[in-house]
């Protein structure tokens, strides 16, 4: 009873207030939670921008008919591949080109030429299919016999090349996070081997009374724990507002509706960041304490071994 008279609550027998400080580790932990919110953003972002991108080219076909005003059995080429193409079930949509589209496809090869040209340019058929449509080389199969010479190209090589450059972003990513979590524990590793030096003679005293190597590395640990998890917090908070402006940014080309990606409204805002960040952010903040609370721990125990 004594003792605990002689001793208040929290007493900081090492030192470490003075020995960890709290501004620069803060500083730093809050730097490196806000890089990791960012690494975050760019993990969830570019998987939810490929999946939206591969579902879009994966369910696009492109069909090309040679001499479209040519008549076949009593119907023009064009017309008849429209005809059938509406009778395969999982056919969203058949929408014919117009010579202005066409133009405009051509322009970035041609320039304004495109529309001065003098030979017969194939007619072009776009098309969106739905769930249980035929795969591209059995409706490419079909529209061949029904109209010879039709050409139908899918887009599997852009969703792969999709699916390549998403893996690799996310792996980038993914890499960034490893480094700055790598980062954050040198971080706390150096102020912790500062802290011990600073308060050597306290250690070495308070160990020669019978402190045990568990206690001290304790103490550095939750003073760590304490200082990392409140620069966790506040490097998350700082990275909540780029994060918003970001995904306002990227909801253009992620939203179903456009009408909906050009809402400005506060309530958009929030709810263009991704429901995985959302839940996240919030992460954050813990990973930083237990960055903190294991690195205090090993780097304590590992310099009390080597005390005389």
């Amino acid at each position: 009873m004594a003792r605990n008279l002689l001793r208040p609550a929290r007493f900081d027998d090492l030192g470490l207030r003075r020995a960890l400080g709290d501004r620069m580790l803060l500083l730093l932990v809050a730097a490196m939670a806000f890089l990791a919110a960012l690494a975050l953003a760019g993990v969830v972002g570019v998987r939810a921008l490929a999946a939206h991108w591969q579902e879009g080219a994966g369910s696009a076909l492109t069909v090309q008919v040679p001499r479209p005003a040519d008549q076949e059995g009593g119907q023009t080429r064009i017309a008849r591949v429209l005809a059938v193409l509406h009778d395969i079930p999982g056919v969203a949509s058949a929408r014919k080109l117009s010579q202005t589209e066409l133009a405009e496809l051509l322009r970035p090869w041609l320039s304004d030429g495109a529309e001065l040209m003098a030979i017969r340019l194939p007619a072009v058929i776009a098309v969106r299919l739905a769930a249980g449509a035929p795969n591209p080389e059995q409706l490419g199969a079909r529209l061949a016999a029904a109209v010879p010479g039709t050409l139908t190209e899918s887009h599997g090589m852009w969703v792969q090349r999709l699916s390549l450059l998403a893996g690799s972003l996310q792996a980038c990513a993914w890499l960034a996070l490893a480094v700055v979590a790598a980062v954050a524990a040198a971080v706390v590793a150096i102020a912790t081997r500062a802290g011990l030096a600073a308060r050597r003679e306290a250690i070495e005293i308070v160990h020669g009374l019978g402190a045990t190597d568990g206690y001290i590395a304790d103490r550095f640990a939750s003073r760590a724990t304490g200082l990392a998890a409140i620069g966790g917090g506040l490097g998350a908070l700082a990275a909540l507002p780029v994060l918003l402006v970001l995904a306002r940014l990227a909801a253009p080309f992620a939203a179903a509706r456009p009408e909906a990606a050009a809402d400005a409204s506060g309530l958009a805002m929030l709810a263009a960041l991704p429901p995985p960040l959302w839940l996240t952010l919030p992460v954050l903040p813990l990973a930083a304490a237990a960055i903190g609370f294991l690195t205090a721990q090993v780097t304590v125990r590992r310099w009390l071994r080597r005390l005389p």
